[in-house]
């Protein structure tokens, strides 16, 4: 994983290399496999693109995302979930990088179940572990979700092992779980396709481990205002609505290709689009 990470992160420096020498021709964005921000980052690069850039996207692992923005590897992200979840991440860069205004709301973070498991709380899983086969799917380690579910086990005292995967490797096991009717937990966020395709309920948290409504903000490179003030303001201005990012995700997790569903979304949105580039 950490050679993984170093060559991505090798990759982002030759690409700003490659935008310094062209002047501001060229955008990087840093990016998290997570359904939710692949959708947010293809929407940008359209429209970035449409503008007359050229924009390279570097998949990373969450941390490495952000210290590739504070670092100036990358221009920005579009995944900084605040104020719980990235927290860590922020408090240790913040003053390498800036965070604009949110293009999401409403977002939040939890552990899920299918509608039919008779248990409403994380209090029931104290209780009896065995409700959830005493393990918890998760995804990417280093996680700000896996951090907040390692706090929640600790918090409630839970006998059971949070299992470490992706995005991918959770929602399969989900989806093997409900086709046999079987019990499973998983981590899980608004916004996300699952919700769209399971009828899945959120497990009450009554101490608040896994953290409350959140914000997801485009986050941008320090400097990145004066160097290249057209693609900041398009940056500050770009938002989403939770319905058009989980109907996308749906789109995506059906076997659609993230750019096309993104640009068909840009090409079908042109006054919202409008607003993200006025001057």
């Amino acid at each position: 994983m950490k050679h993984a990470i170093a060559a991505a992160l090798l990759a982002s420096a030759a690409l700003a290399g490659s935008a310094q020498a062209q002047g501001s021709g060229t955008v990087n964005l840093a990016y998290v496999e997570w359904s939710d921000t692949v959708v947010a980052t293809n929407i940008l690069a359209a429209v970035l693109e449409d503008e007359g850039y050229t924009v390279n996207m570097t998949p990373l692992p969450g941390a490495a995302m952000w210290q590739a923005v504070a670092t100036g590897e990358a221009d920005a992200h579009v995944a900084g979930w605040l104020p719980v979840t990235h927290a860590a991440y922020y408090e240790e860069l913040q003053d390498q990088l800036e965070v604009l205004e949110p293009n999401i709301e409403g977002a939040r973070l939890g552990w899920a179940v299918p509608e039919y498991m008779d248990i409403s709380s994380i209090e029931d899983i104290a209780a009896d572990p065995s409700v959830v086969n005493g393990q918890v799917i998760g995804i990417d380690p280093g996680a700000g979700l896996m951090a907040a579910s390692e706090r929640a086990i600790e918090d409630y005292d839970l006998d059971v092992t949070l299992v470490e995967g992706t995005d991918a490797t959770m929602t399969a096991a989900l989806q093997d779980a409900i086709s046999r009717e079987e019990p499973i937990v998983v981590t899980a966020w608004t916004p996300h396709w699952m919700f769209s395709r399971f009828d899945l309920k959120y497990l009450e948290d009554p101490q608040v481990s896994l953290g409350e409504e959140e914000t997801v903000h485009n986050v941008v490179r320090a400097g990145l205002q004066e160097d290249m003030p057209d693609v900041y303001r398009i940056i500050s201005n770009f938002r989403l609505t939770l319905p058009d990012e989980e109907a996308i995700m749906l789109e995506n997790e059906e076997g659609a290709d993230p750019a096309e569903t993104a640009r068909a979304w840009v090409d079908a949105n042109p006054d919202t689009v409008a607003e993200w580039t006025a001057e």
